[in-house]
């Protein structure tokens, strides 16, 4: 089976990827939603951190810390950082925000590594949609010293339009200069379900009507 098609698989387990009738922040009414939220067990959390290694050392991007935006990056950041070092042999350093600042203890708004002027950040994230957190983290972490955010791992790319007719993550790519990686597209999640199955019918209808340019 294709390793994308085992990740589909596992999230369908996990509950993460489920089908029916939703209805998106925004207000599409979508097909099939993912609530990463569901990952809720050590087994969920340290596959889902294998995965996330597995597309980091695929991309052959090179970054000084990998960074993950409170809240669910927090878990994915940590995960896929272990996994890394556990299954790759490389170590490298993580940190990740709290949403508010706290002004005793150690202080500040980020936890764990310190970034360095110079730094080049990747960032772990779950599915963006608006890239509304991704904009937060690159104000967050120039907030913080002279830093270049230079890649995104995400676990879905919806491959919907964002704030035009490009996706959000070509949004991304385009404005920032950041390379994003999803570990699945929603083609794939199309692609794996079984010919014939209505449920095929009811994404590509989903894409005619809000996916990106490139997906028409």
């Amino acid at each position: 089976m294709d390793g994308k098609w085992k990740f589909i698989d596992f999230m369908v387990s996990a509950g993460a990827l489920t089908f029916g009738d939703f209805t998106t922040k925004s207000g599409r009414k979508t097909p099939y939603f993912i609530n990463t939220g569901n990952y809720k067990t050590g087994m969920h959390i340290s596959v889902l951190g294998d995965y996330y290694a597995d597309c980091v050392v695929e991309s052959g991007e090179r970054f000084d810390a990998l960074y993950g935006p409170a809240y669910k990056g927090i878990t994915l950041v940590a995960a896929a950082a272990g996994s890394l070092y556990r299954n790759h042999g490389i170590t490298v350093p993580y940190f990740f925000n709290r949403k508010e600042a706290k002004d005793h203890g150690e202080g500040g708004a980020l936890i764990g590594y310190v970034p360095n002027s110079g730094d080049r950040i990747a960032i772990i994230e779950d599915v963006v949609t608006a890239g509304t957190a991704v904009r937060e983290s690159l104000n967050l972490l120039k907030s913080v010293a002279d830093v270049t955010v230079t890649a995104l791992f995400v676990s879905v790319d919806r491959m919907e339009r964002g704030s035009d007719e490009r996706s959000t993550l070509d949004e991304l790519r385009q404005d920032f200069g950041i390379n994003v990686y999803p570990i699945i597209t929603a083609r794939d999640i199309i692609d794996s379900l079984p010919q014939g199955d209505k449920r095929i019918a009811e994404m590509e209808a989903y894409l005619a009507e809000y996916g990106a340019e490139q997906v028409l």
